[in-house]
């Protein structure tokens, strides 16, 4: 897998941004994917992840209601629109596939069980 993230970028407080996932090798559908988060000086955190087929979702408490992951099929990439942004969501933003096996409606919420990541998009939340 070569997965790689883009929208990341500078935004103000109560912003929106929506980070994509792609991959030119893997069908990402067939695969849990997550998407993790690390703040300088932070250890790294699961923001969401979404499992194969869509079947099922989860969002850390610090994003819940203002973030959302999404699959878009035809374009073989993972979204996660982030709305009402604050100062504590910046972070580098990393995408990552569960390689197999894996279990169908489940997405793991710790890094060690992703195999494959991209390099990171940094998002900056400030006035």
């Amino acid at each position: 897998a070569q997965l790689v993230e883009s929208g990341g970028g500078l935004v103000q407080p109560g912003g929106s941004l929506r980070l994509s996932c792609t991959d030119s090798g893997f069908t990402l559908e067939n695969y849990p994917i997550g998407w993790f988060r690390q703040a300088p000086g932070k250890e790294r955190e699961a923001v969401s992840c979404i499992s194969s087929y869509a079947g099922s979702t989860y969002y850390a408490d610090s994003v819940k209601g203002r973030f959302t992951i999404s699959r878009d099929r035809a374009n073989n990439t993972v979204y996660l629109q982030m709305n009402r942004l604050k100062p504590e969501d910046t972070a580098v933003y990393y995408c990552a596939l569960q390689g197999p096996p894996i279990r169908l409606g489940v997405c793991p919420k710790t890094g060690s069980a992703y195999g494959y990541w991209g390099k990171g998009t940094l998002v900056t939340v400030s006035s």
